[in-house]
């Protein structure tokens, strides 16, 4: 074998063994992209769940409130009987307290177990109490994810490119023209290897 043909039979074996090493890197972000987007999903769907669950409990506050409202007109306005009025005010007394729950119950909802303190904990998640997720921790879990995603796909992007190049090298004669295009995949890959690292490491947050 000729020295040319020699050199050229080297090349391709490093750029071969380099190619399948970034592919590998690809395949391993490509498969964190996947696990951390379907989590995101996830998360963004549970933070509509809990916004839904907390304006559930508005309304249901607002409609309470409505009737308590409405007694007190009447309490006040002596159209209830005098002989009603003691059981009245103990209807509105129970209101009142109704009342008080739901603003628990929708505090906790809306910021979650953790945040409001175990003397605030009015809601049970598997028939145990402080098991609550806010809406507001699904949000930000949601967004930080979002960025995670974000950071793989920068990742993805930089790890096909270098792919491309270095398919292209493996075709090219001229030396100085394959070396080019060897060392942007070198580069590309590099690039999109740390870009895939800093994914990992974000997503080390949600175990």
């Amino acid at each position: 074998m000729s020295d040319e043909g020699e050199k050229s039979s080297t090349f391709e074996m490093l750029c071969g063994l380099t190619l399948a090493i970034l592919a590998a890197v690809l395949a391993v972000n490509d498969l964190g992209a996947g696990k951390y987007g379907d989590d995101e999903i996830i998360a963004h769907n549970q933070k509509a769940n809990a916004f839904d669950w907390y304006q559930a409990k508005g309304i249901k506050q607002s409609l309470v409130e409505g009737q308590r409202d409405i007694l007190r007109i009447l309490l006040d306005s002596r159209v209830i009987p005098a002989e009603s009025e003691a059981r009245m005010g103990t209807l509105m007394a129970t209101l009142d307290k109704d009342i008080s729950r739901y603003r628990k119950e929708r505090k906790e909802i809306l910021l979650g177990s953790g945040a409001v303190g175990q003397e605030n904990w009015v809601l049970e998640e598997d028939g145990k109490l402080g098991q609550v997720k806010g809406a507001r921790e699904w949000e930000a879990e949601a967004k930080a994810l979002g960025a995670v995603g974000d950071t793989f796909d920068i990742a993805t992007f930089f790890l096909q490119i270098c792919l491309v190049m270095g398919a292209i090298s493996l075709i090219l004669k001229g030396d100085r023209m394959r070396n080019t295009f060897y060392g942007l995949m070198v580069v590309l890959g590099g690039i999109g290897t740390v870009y895939s690292v800093m994914a990992y490491a974000q997503a080390g947050a949600f175990g």
